[in-house]
This record gives structure tokens, sequence and C-alpha cells, in this order.
């Protein structure tokens, strides 16, 4: 049964076509500067073994997303990755918010849509997008099953004294006003080949998905019960170039010298900030390593400070959880930055009991190539990299979904 995950942008729409139940990946797609001149459409097609060996990049003039949707369907046809469109059987939607009403993927209902456009507000540069996407495919594909994936779903297991803030509760009771966290469904991926690896349901795991965006996630026995980012993706660590956790205080006091408007402060903590703002150099820490070899000192002091930030949640988890199994580094930085994972490690390994070696020589590969252990035997914690997969998430679910309404 073919399945399709989705995950739509404002100006970009990715696509992942996989064969389940036996997770084989069939073909990728994605559009990027949807409504710009020469938008790019990519396919990758004929995989084996996760590497492709036929792809094809062109430039079109894609002015929205069911067009950017058209474009990749027709290519998927003309490479006969798909006879029809109607040999996909379900559709799975990644939604970054989808607040106290989602704990699960959903198949999409009027209801459930008016409920992501609600609580758009508190993702307002993902949920709008997210639903357009939808509302493409179900034109182009309409006898499928939708379903939308949230990314705070997994984090609904988090006990109330860890989600609440400590605000006059009636804003939480009036506005939902609480910890709700994000990437929840990469820490679902990485907390099952975690299960994998050990054989068994009763680990507990640090689950750290450092990307452009990024959060640490507390895992217990399979479940988040912590996680870093709060009410929306700006709380947390350091990221490329938002801010993370600040003292509230700071916010006002700059808006006040500068006669900053809140949109415009909720701009410069989203947009300029993070890594970005701290080097002056770039959001990408593979500028930052490239500042660092030029002796640039914003760009040490950034590292620095981004990896202080992973450290103490990381110590923090470790104490919530009364210890841990295994610390997992995931997404762009996470899994490919061994520079960021050589200043960060020492900072916690003495507390925590990691034996680690910078330059990482003696990684051993765990669960059939899906990641690599990178501390030695000697370690009291397992660290391992493992590159997340939360389309093969996100089609899991839908599968499920699929198959149980077929059962119906």
């Amino acid at each position: 049964m073919k399945i399709l995950a989705v995950n739509a942008g404002s100006s970009s729409l990715k696509v992942q076509l996989l064969e389940m139940p036996s997770e084989q990946l069939i073909a990728k797609a994605q559009v990027e500067r949807i409504g710009l001149e020469n938008a790019i459409v990519t396919v990758r097609y004929n995989y084996q073994n996760e590497t492709c060996d036929k792809w094809e990049t062109r430039t079109a003039n894609i002015k929205n997303q069911p067009e950017a949707v058209k474009a990749i369907m027709d290519k998927f046809q003309e490479f006969k990755v798909i006879e029809c469109v109607d040999d996909i059987k379900g559709v799975g939607h990644r939604i970054v918010q989808g607040g106290e009403y989602f704990s699960k993927a959903e198949v999409v209902t009027k209801d459930v849509e008016e409920k992501v456009l609600e609580l758009a507000e508190l993702a307002p540069h993902h949920n709008k997008a997210e639903h357009a996407g939808y509302v493409a495919f179900k034109q182009f594909i309409p006898n499928a099953v939708h379903t939308m994936v949230f990314d705070t779903a997994y984090h609904q297991t988090i006990p109330e004294e860890r989600y609440i803030y400590a605000l006059p509760y009636r804003y939480y009771e009036q506005y939902k006003v609480r910890r709700y966290g994000a990437h929840g469904t990469s820490h679902k991926y990485i907390a099952s080949v975690i299960k994998e690896y050990y054989g068994r349901d009763n680990f507990k795991a640090i689950s750290c998905h450092l990307g452009s965006g990024a959060s640490i996630c507390a895992i217990e026995n399979g479940k988040s019960v912590d996680t870093s980012m709060g009410f929306t993706p700006l709380g947390g660590i350091a990221m490329g170039t938002r801010t993370g956790d600040l003292d509230p205080s700071i916010l006002s006091y700059i808006m006040n010298k500068e006669n900053m408007t809140p949109d415009q402060m909720n701009h410069m903590c989203n947009f300029e900030s993070g890594l970005l703002g701290m080097s002056g150099v770039s959001s990408d820490m593979r500028d930052i390593d490239v500042g660092e070899k030029e002796n640039n000192a914003r760009c040490f002091l950034a590292r620095k400070v981004y990896c202080t930030r992973v450290a103490q949640f990381i110590g923090s988890y470790f104490v919530e959880l009364g210890g841990c199994d295994a610390i997992v580094f995931t997404a762009g930085v996470g899994e490919n930055s061994i520079s960021t994972r050589s200043v960060l490690i020492p900072m916690i390994s003495k507390a925590l009991g990691i034996d680690y070696t910078i330059g990482e020589a003696n990684k051993v590969e765990i669960c059939n190539n899906k990641g690599y252990k990178i501390s030695n035997p000697n370690s009291k914690v397992d660290v391992f990299v493992i590159p997340t997969n939360e389309e093969l998430m996100m089609c899991r679910d839908t599968y499920e979904i699929v198959m149980g309404t077929s059962n119906e």
C-alpha cells in the first residue's frame, strides 16, 4: 500500500512516498520558491536501501500549492512511480500545532480542519500553510484517506506540573497558555529506534533534535515526559534564528528603548536571534565552523552559548528522569556537526559518566544502519547519533488509520 507523507510550507512543499507496511522508500519530491519566479522542482526515485539512482531537477513557474502538488504528481506518473493518483491510499499531513485537542494522528474532518486553523495563532508560520497543503492534496487525490499528524501530539503525555507556567491560572483556563513543545514526531521516531536497540519498553532517554529549530525531549518508557520548546516553538534552547528561553523583562526593556511593536519584537526573536544574532554571520552551524577557522570570536561565542543551553537541558532532564540509558543527537546539527558534539559532550561527560572520544573514531552502527553509537564501551550512558525520520512516522500513523478505516 502506497502512503504519502506531506510537509507543506508557505513557499515549499516536501513529500515522501513509501510502500507500507514494508516501509520501503519509493520516491521523494520537493518544490522550493513557490510563488516566486523559477520555482525549483526536484524528484528522486528508484530507491534501493535509501539510495536513489534516478532524479530530476527543473525550474518552473509555480504560483501556489495546488500547482506544486500537480507538478509533483505529474512527475510521479511520468516516471512510473505511480500509475495514477488512486494508487496512493493514504496521505499524512504534518501539522505543527495541535494544542490540547490532539494526542494522536487523526483522519481529517471539518472539525479537525477548524481546530487546526483555530490554533494557527500559536504557530502562525506553519498551521495555515500546512492546512493549505492538505486542501491542495485533497483536491488532487480525493479518494485517499487524509490524516493530520501533529508535532505536539507526542508531548500530550507530559505531566501537568511540567507544562503549566507560573502565571495566573486563568490564562491557562481561558487561553490554554501552557507548554506544548514541538518536533514530537521526530522524538517519537527516536524513541522507537532506542526501543529497538534495547529490545525493551522500559528505558529512559534524552532526545536532542538539533536543527535550525531545536528541542530537547525527556523520554521515559517510550513517552514524552518533558520537552524544551514551550507555548510556541520559540521557547527552549537557542536555535538557528530563535532566542530560546529569555527573561521576559528583556522584551519590554528593548521594546521601550527602540520603540518596537509586539510584532516587531516577535519577528526579532524568531528570525534575527539565535546563532545568527550572536555570531552576526549565519544561522547555519557550517558557517559557524568557517568563522571559527577564521578566528571570529563571536562564532566561538555563539557555539559555546548554543552548547551550554543544550547541556543545561540535558542535565536537568537527567535529574528529572533519575538518570538515563541514552542520549541521542538527531536532525541537521545533531546528526552532522561533529564539531558541535565535540564541544557539547565534554560539558556533560564528567557529571553523567559519559566515556567519549573526540573525533568519534570508535562509532558503532546500530539497528541495521538506523544510526550509530558514539560513546565508548565503558560509558555509563550510551550516546547515539540517529538520523530522524519524521516521514516514516507519519506514514506509520497514516497506514494504521487507513487499515483501521478499511476494517470498519
